[in-house]
C-alpha cells in the first residue's frame, strides 16, 4: 500500500509545479522607440569636387636684375612680409652711389650758377655789367636748379629700386607654383611665383538645370573631406553660373567659412547642399520599425501602407497602426499619413511584439 501513495503523491506534485508554470505572468518586455518629430523636408544633394585656393597671387618683381638663389618649394608656408626672393644687389647699390655722386656735382654747380648770377647782378646796379650778362648768368643758374632736382629724383628712384630687390609674401599663404629659376636674369613683370591664402578655399561643381534652378546665393553647404570623412566644414554657395559649361550643366562656387590643420589645395572632397524635397511632408521613421510580415499593400500613386507599433504612454502597450509611407529620406521611411508629432514607435524587436501587448519603455542607458 506504500508504493500507490507515493505515486499519487508524485502525479499531484508535478500536477501543481505545472499549474505553477502555467499560472506565472508572463515577463514584460522592454520597448526601444523613435520619437516622431517635425523635420524640415529637404533632400541632401551631394557632389564630388577638388578643393582650390579661393584666390591665387602671381607675384613678380618691378625691375630687373639678377636673381638670387631660389629656394622656395611648392606648398611652403609663408608668412606675410617674409622675404622669398631677391635680386643681385650690387648693381642696384652702386646705381644708388652714383645717383648720390651726381646730386652732389648738380648741387655744387647749382650754387656756383646761383653766386655768379648774384654778383652780376650787384655790377649791373652799379654799371659796371651789362643787362645780357645778367640774364646769361640767370638762365645757368636756373639750369643747374633743374639738374639738382632731376639728380635728386634719380637718386630717390635709384633708392626706391633697392628697395624693390626683395620679393615679399603679401599675407600669410602657402606657396603654389615657382615659376623662375636660381641666378638668372628676371624682367620686370615675369612671373616669379605664385601664393594663395591659406585660409581661404573653395570649390567648383557642375549641377543640372532642375537643381541650379534652387539655389540662391548663400545657400549653406557642407564640405567633407574624403581622405578624412570626420572633417566636415561649412560652407555657402557664392557663384551660380548662369551659362551652362557643357549641355544642360552650370556651374558651381562654394567658398568655405572656416578652415581645418588639414585641408590643402588639390584635395578630393564631397559638397553637399540640402534642396527642398519635392516628396509629400511627412515624419522620418527608422527602417527598424516596420512590421515585416507581408502585409504591406501597394497603391497606385506609388505609395505604401505598412504597419507599425506605436506605444500608448496611457496603457503602456503597443498598438499596431498602418501607416501611409511616401518614400525614404536618408535611410529613414517617411511616413505621410498615420503618425502625429510625439508618437513613440517601436524601433526595434517588433518581431517578437504583438498588437496589445504590454511593455516596459527602455530609457537611454539601457
Amino acid at each position: 500500500m506504500v508504493r500507490p501513495i507515493i505515486v499519487v503523491l508524485t502525479i499531484l506534485s508535478l500536477a501543481a509545479c505545472r499549474e505553477e508554470e502555467e499560472t506565472a505572468e508572463t515577463p514584460i518586455r522592454g520597448l526601444k522607440t523613435h520619437l516622431v518629430e517635425l523635420e524640415p523636408n529637404f533632400e541632401t544633394r551631394r557632389f564630388p569636387a577638388v578643393l582650390e585656393p579661393a584666390e591665387i597671387a602671381p607675384l613678380s618683381f618691378e625691375i630687373s636684375g639678377l636673381l638670387g638663389a631660389v629656394v622656395l618649394s611648392v606648398g611652403q608656408r609663408v608668412a606675410e612680409g617674409e622675404v622669398l626672393v631677391s635680386l643681385d644687389q650690387t648693381s642696384l647699390e652702386i646705381q644708388v652711389e652714383s645717383a648720390s655722386a651726381s646730386v652732389d656735382q648738380a648741387r655744387s654747380a647749382a650754387q656756383n650758377a646761383a653766386e655768379t648770377l648774384e654778383r652780376q647782378q650787384t655790377l649791373f646796379e652799379r654799371g659796371t655789367a651789362t643787362k645780357v650778362a645778367v640774364d646769361d648768368a640767370k638762365v645757368q643758374a636756373d639750369n643747374t636748379a633743374a639738374q639738382l632736382v632731376q639728380a635728386e629724383k634719380s637718386l630717390e628712384t635709384a633708392e626706391e629700386n633697392l628697395g624693390k630687390a626683395d620679393l615679399l609674401a603679401p599675407f600669410d599663404g602657402i606657396i603654389n607654383t615657382v615659376d623662375a629659376t636660381s641666378f638668372t636674369t628676371i624682367s620686370p613683370g615675369a612671373p616669379v611665383v605664385t601664393v594663395y591664402p591659406s585660409d581661404s578655399y573653395e570649390v567648383r561643381f557642375l549641377v543640372s538645370f532642375d537643381t541650379v534652378g534652387q539655389l540662391v546665393i548663400g545657400t549653406k553647404a557642407r564640405i567633407r573631406l574624403a581622405d578624412q570623412p570626420d572633417v566636415v566644414l561649412d560652407a555657402v554657395v557664392s557663384e551660380i553660373g548662369a551659362r551652362a559649361d557643357s549641355v544642360s550643366s552650370f556651374p558651381v562656387v562654394l567658398t568655405l567659412k572656416e578652415t581645418h590643420p588639414s585641408i590643402k589645395a588639390g584635395m578630393a572632397v564631397e559638397a553637399s547642399i540640402d534642396l527642398p524635397n519635392a516628396q509629400d511632408e511627412g515624419f522620418a521613421v527608422p527602417l527598424s520599425a516596420i512590421i515585416r510580415d507581408g502585409q504591406a499593400e501597394g497603391e497606385e500613386n506609388s505609395q505604401s501602407v505598412m504597419s507599425i507599433f506605436v506605444f500608448n504612454p496611457d496603457t503602456s502597450r503597443v498598438e499596431r497602426r498602418d501607416v501611409t509611407v511616401g518614400g525614404l529620406r536618408e535611410n529613414m521611411i517617411v511616413v505621410t499619413e498615420g503618425l502625429r508629432e510625439g508618437d513613440q514607435v517601436a524601433s526595434a524587436g517588433v518581431s517578437f511584439l504583438k498588437d496589445g501587448q504590454e511593455v516596459r519603455l527602455l530609457t537611454g542607458a539601457e
